[in-house]
C-alpha cells in the first residue's frame, strides 16, 4: 500500500506518551538518507499540525491561548491586567508565548507548561477525518509532521483525527529542544528540571533549517504546508516549496494557497504524478468545505 512506502528509509523510535496507551512514532535526530533521486517533483511533504490538519474554527487555538494566559497568571504571577497584551506581544515577537517568556527570564519546567496548556484542551472537539486520512495514505511521498507543540499534544491530535499512522515521523518541541542536562550519549548529567531559556521554534528560519536537517530532506523537493503567514515566509527563506492552508489567496512566500486541506488533490495534482514540469504558483479557488464525518 502507498502509505507503507519509504518506512524503511527512516529510523523511528517508538515512544509512549505519559497520557496515551498507544505507541506514538516520534522522529529522532537521525533519519536515514533517502536513496537516490526518484525524479519526482516532491519527495517529502512537511505538514504543520494545529489549524492545518483541522480548521481554526474548531476553537482549539482559542482554548490554548486561554490556558497560556492562566499559566502566566497563576504560575508566573504576572499582573492580570498585563497578561492578555503580554501573551500576544510575546507570540508576535518570539513565535510562541512560551519562547518569549523564557527569553524574558521566566523560569518554569517545559513539561509542566505543556501539561497545563495542552493537557486541558478540549480534544473531544477533534473528530476522525477519513477523507484526509485517505488523501494522506494515497500520497507516495514521505510525510512528516512539523509542529511547535509537544510530543504528547501531537499524539493526542493525530489520534483524535485518526491520522496516527499516516506519517513517517513527527518533529515536535522535544525534537528541536531536547531536555537539558543530557550528555551526547543520552545520560543524565545532573540537571533535574527542563528549564532551558532559549526555545527553538517556528517561525525562525533556524528552526526551519533544523527541521530540514533532522528530516534529512532536500528542501527543493519538499512541500511545506502551514496555516501561519510567518511560518510560510520562513519556510520559503529556508528553500522549501510552500502551501498556505486556510486561505484562498497567496501570501508572501507562498507558492500555493488552499482554502481547506481537503482540497489538496484538486490544487496539487502533481503530488500524485511521478514527474511534472515546473508550475506557476496556483491559487486554489473557493470551494464548499468538505464535511468531516465523525
Amino acid at each position: 500500500m502507498a502509505h507503507n512506502q519509504c518506512i524503511q528509509n527512516v529510523y523511528l523510535q517508538p515512544c509512549i506518551s505519559l497520557k496515551e496507551e498507544e505507541v506514538f512514532l516520534f522522529l529522532q535526530l537521525k533519519m536515514e538518507a533517502v536513496g537516490g533521486s526518484s525524479g519526482a517533483m516532491y519527495e517529502c511533504l512537511l505538514f504543520d499540525m494545529d489549524d492545518t490538519l483541522y480548521p481554526l474554527s474548531l476553537g482549539i487555538n482559542l482554548a490554548c491561548r486561554r490556558n497560556i494566559e492562566e499559566f502566566m497568571l497563576h504560575h508566573l504571577h504576572i499582573e492580570e491586567s498585563q497578561v492578555p497584551r503580554m501573551c500576544l506581544e510575546l507570540y508576535r515577537e518570539y513565535g510562541t508565548t512560551m519562547a518569549g517568556l523564557k527569553a524574558l527570564g521566566y523560569e518554569f519546567d517545559n513539561d509542566e507548561f505543556h501539561a497545563f496548556v495542552h493537557g486541558r484542551l478540549p480534544y473531544e472537539l477533534l473528530k476522525p477525518d477519513p477523507i484526509l486520512r485517505n488523501l494522506l495514505h494515497s500520497m507516495p511521498q514521505r510525510k512528516i509532521i512539523f509542529t511547535n507543540g509537544d510530543e504528547a499534544h501531537a499524539a493526542q491530535v493525530l489520534r483524535r483525527l485518526g491520522l496516527e499512522d499516516c506519517f513517517h515521523g513527527v518533529i515536535c518541541f522535544e525534537t528541536l529542544n531536547p531536555p537539558v542536562g543530557l550528555g551526547s550519549d543520552g545520560m543524565d548529567e545532573g540537571q533535574t528540571e527542563n528549564v532551558q531559556t532559549q526555545i527553538l521554534c517556528k517561525p525562525s528560519v533556524q528552526a526551519m533549517e533544523a527541521a530540514i536537517a533532522v528530516a534529512n530532506v532536500d528542501p527543493e523537493k519538499t512541500l511545506f504546508f502551514d496555516d501561519s503567514v510567518r511560518n510560510i515566509a520562513s519556510g520559503k527563506a529556508a528553500g522549501l516549496h510552500t502551501v498556505i492552508v486556510g486561505r484562498e489567496t497567496l501570501v508572501p512566500g507562498a507558492d500555493y494557497a488552499l482554502s481547506s486541506i481537503h482540497n489538496i488533490r484538486e490544487a496539487l495534482p502533481e503530488i500524485w504524478e511521478e514527474e511534472e514540469e515546473h508550475l506557476e504558483p496556483i491559487i486554489q479557488p473557493a470551494a464548499v468545505e468538505t464535511v468531516v464525518l465523525a
